[in-house]
């Protein structure tokens, strides 16, 4: 609610008077003895002055009101939002540098290329500035009456609740590669893992041809008695330390051994689209 206008009413103030006698020779001549100016006239000086001075005082309170520049970072080879985000210690994470740069970066915040150009720290205006400018300075020249008026229609304007949209469905995916894919890059969004589809299918096929049992048992780590399992070949130790909450435990699971793999590669690489060999 706007603050209320204060409207002065000026005082009449009531004429002193007095009585003077004055002896001239014997006689005593009484005579009215009118007091000060009267105090009508100071009231009126104030309120033009107050006119004068309000527009002053708002002006100054909004150029007052200073923001600091948000940063801009060019992306380089092997970096993500989520590493960006903690280097500038983004309130919010990766989420947050995403919706503030979704026209450079594109639908998938997984996909940035060298090159582009992120604003950090880049803030809307604060809708409080504007109230605060315009409480500053009431209209002077507003009578009670009319608002008075204005209060009660406000009040009668009451909101109307507006029912809540309906939840979205829930996302299907087919069981098959390009299924899988599409479901492990919705996960990895939702936790800040980097990684586009191409770069998860190009390692995919390198390293396993696309077969989700497939297991490597003659190289050195199978020797040592963990060997690389799954569309993305990753053993046992790796998948453990890498597997991202939610999905399955069974490293042979799809999903599961496309984001621990993922996850694993933007540790060490920065992301999965920075892999194109043994890793």
């Amino acid at each position: 609610m706007p603050a209320q206008g204060k409207h002065r009413r000026t005082k009449s103030v009531s004429l002193s008077r007095g009585i003077a006698a004055v002896t001239t020779g014997g006689a005593v001549l009484a005579l009215p003895v009118l007091g000060a100016t009267t105090a009508s006239a100071a009231p009126a000086h104030s309120v033009v002055a107050e006119k004068a001075v309000a527009p002053v005082s708002v002006t100054a309170q909004v150029n007052s009101v200073t923001k600091a520049a948000p940063a801009k970072h060019s992306v380089v080879a092997g970096e993500t939002l989520s590493k960006i985000a903690r280097e500038y210690s983004v309130s919010g994470g990766w989420k947050k540098l995403y919706e503030g740069n979704r026209k450079a970066i594109g639908e998938n915040p997984n996909l940035i290329h060298p090159g582009i150009k992120l604003t950090i720290g880049a803030k809307a205006a604060a809708p409080s500035d504007a109230k605060a400018a315009k409480a500053a300075a009431p209209s002077a020249g507003r009578a009670a009456t009319a608002e008075r008026a204005d209060r009660s229609e406000r009040t009668a304007a009451a909101p109307v609740a507006q029912a809540a949209p309906a939840a979205a469905a829930p996302a299907t995916y087919s069981n098959d590669l390009d299924g899988w894919i599409k479901e492990s890059l919705a996960i990895m969004a939702e936790r800040g893992i980097p990684g586009s589809y191409e770069g998860i299918h190009r390692n995919i096929i390198r390293e396993s041809s696309g077969n989700p049992n497939a297991i490597n048992n003659w190289d050195s780590n199978a020797v040592k008695g963990t060997p690389s399992k799954g569309l993305l070949q990753v053993i046992d130790p790796t998948f453990q330390a890498y597997h991202v909450p939610g999905t399955s435990t069974d490293s042979y699971d799809p999903v599961a051994n496309i984001t621990a793999a993922c996850n694993y590669a933007a540790d060490r690489y920065g992301s999965i689209d920075n892999v194109f060999g043994a890793y």
